[in-house]
């Protein structure tokens, strides 16, 4: 099996799911450049209900050609909170990856539909939904959990 390391942050809905009907099983994988927010987004899904697989450094993987996240061992459970410090969490050994979510500048009102391109080697034939989000918009984790609903029951107005 084929593992890449990127630089990101993943979480499985759990709980948070229920908010719009999404899938408890679906993960949302969180990218972006350091000092981005991914943490600080994982805190407000955490809050919201969602469970982390990942933080900072993700570990994917295609499994019967859908992608996979997982931690890498040395630091499963473990979550940076700026000003706080590294702290241990109850963590989800891995997740499917449903969402891919890229922090930075505001996005546009109505953005293009992307998928999310894996790095290579991966070779994924069900590539997640890519949404593009600011990590300083307020409802940034609920936008996350609305995205993953609506994509996932076919939601989106044409």
């Amino acid at each position: 099996m084929t593992v890449v390391n990127i630089h990101a942050s993943c979480v499985v809905l759990a709980k948070a799911g229920a908010l719009f009907g999404a899938p408890s099983d679906g993960g949302v994988l969180l990218l972006g450049e350091s000092g981005a927010g991914k943490s600080s987004v994982v805190l407000k899904l955490l809050a919201l209900g969602a469970m982390l697989v990942a933080d900072d450094r993700v570990d994917l993987f295609v499994r019967d050609e859908s992608l996979y996240a997982t931690a890498p061992a040395p630091l499963a459970g473990l979550i940076e909170a700026r000003g706080l410090g590294i702290v241990k969490l109850p963590h989800a050994a891995e997740s499917r990856v449903a969402l891919a979510v890229a922090l930075g500048p505001a996005p546009p009102r109505y953005p293009d539909r992307e998928d999310y391109e894996p790095p290579t080697p991966l070779n994924v034939r069900a590539k997640p939904p890519l949404f593009r989000l600011s990590a300083e918009d307020m409802a940034v984790a609920e936008k996350i959990v609305l995205a993953a609903a609506a994509f996932s029951n076919a939601l989106f107005r044409q």
